[in-house]
């Protein structure tokens, strides 16, 4: 496994010096499907200077200076690609001194990209499709919108010609208007810094596993352990309604969230199964929640209601680590991944939330977070 940090600003990144990985005493990054990527840094500091004008080292260096450019890119043993999985910005740095400055250490934290769309407060309409206002947010922090950004790939029902009124940043507007549709707003870059690419998507649960994560038979495993947990105290039904104008109220139920199943049974089937319903269709005991809106027309109100029930049915979560060599694969958000080895309800494919990168030079370890918004078959 090699990993290389970079320093330097928006127009270049340079591999930092030797010295800096002999005294790195700890890396993490972490990425996270719907908030802001993140590096955290510790490194020692010792006094420097003849006496009566002594420094601290590190303290001041250039490379973390505010709003420094930093990078991380990552290889694991037996795998040709590199993966960026930090590109970002120094926003703040502490410091532990100890006496005599011998176990004293910096402690250096950045944010992705994103952060510089956090720079500036707006009062301003917004006209377009909110698919459309992303795309071009992005392109005025030359951050390339992905492909994946399509109107046709989640709820996109914003007339072109309606006004919105964006009150905040431009981070703070998208994230708001990401929940509203239910899609996942985030900036990350794939294999080098310096692309950036501006994700406003609905998850796309169709792919191919990725990787396998596979417990048992313990000869096979590749992970560590798992640990798995569903809560079905959420919402299955909605019942949405222009606040207004007249508009005939939307009803819809845990399939109409826009997203393919994971596995066999739906958060309102697997409810409804255990609850007095027994015929699994969802007919036992589910959660009605309410949603009244301003929207121009049903089309909008339907959209708000998919949204409300696709956030609500992450409803399984498996929380894991692994070591990179072992796995083989750099976990990403937004991946989809196989688990294998957890019995009936819990095997299958899972879509990756967040993901804890915590690296050095001997090893790279992945605390990871999946969710999917069903489970397996019953026995």
């Amino acid at each position: 496994m090699t990993f290389e940090v970079l320093f330097g600003d928006d127009s270049e990144v340079r591999a930092a010096e030797r010295s800096f990985y002999d005294s790195l005493q700890l890396l993490e990054v972490e990425e996270n499907a719907d908030l802001p990527g993140a590096i955290q840094l510790t490194l020692p500091t010792t006094s420097q200077g003849a006496a009566g004008a002594e420094d601290l080292s590190v303290v001041g260096d250039r490379e973390f200076r505010p709003y420094g450019r930093v990078a991380v890119v990552v290889r694991g043993e037996g795998t040709s690609d590199d993966e960026c999985i930090f590109d970002g910005y120094v926003l703040a740095h502490s410091i532990h001194l100890d006496p005599g400055t011998t176990s004293s250490t910096v402690q250096v934290w950045g944010q992705d990209a994103s952060c510089l769309m956090n720079l500036i407060d707006r009062t301003k309409e917004r006209t377009g499709t909110d698919v459309a206002t992303a795309n071009s947010i992005f392109g005025d922090y030359d951050i390339t919108p992905a492909d994946a950004n399509d109107a046709g790939n989640g709820s996109d029902n914003q007339s072109d010609k309606q006004v919105i009124m964006q009150r905040g940043t431009d981070a703070q507007f998208l994230r708001e208007r990401a929940r509203r549709t239910g899609r996942l707003f985030r900036v990350a870059c794939a294999r080098q810094p310096g692309t950036n690419t501006g994700y406003f998507v609905k998850p796309d649960l169709g792919r191919d596993p990725a990787a396998d994560l596979t417990l048992n038979p313990p000869k096979d495993a590749n992970v560590e352990s798992l640990d798995f947990s569903w809560d079905v105290g959420r919402p299955t039904e909605v019942l949405a309604k222009a606040l207004v104008e007249s508009k005939d109220p939307v009803k819809g139920d845990a399939e109409d969230s826009g997203l393919r199943l994971l596995a066999e049974r739906s958060l309102a089937s697997f409810v409804g199964e255990h609850a007095g319903g027994g015929s699994g269709n969802g007919t036992g005991r589910t959660m009605n929640t309410r949603l009244t809106a301003v929207v121009e027309d049903a089309g909008e109100l339907v959209g708000r209601a998919e949204a409300l029930l696709r956030e609500a049915a992450w409803f399984v979560k498996c929380e894991g680590e692994a070591d990179l060599n072992r796995l083989g694969v750099v976990l990403r958000v937004g991946m989809i991944v196989q688990v294998n080895g957890a019995g009936r309800l819990h095997s299958g494919k899972y879509f990756v939330w967040s993901v804890r990168h915590t690296v050095s030079a001997e090893s790279h370890r992945m605390r990871f977070v999946l969710v999917r918004n069903a489970v397996g078959g019953a026995a």
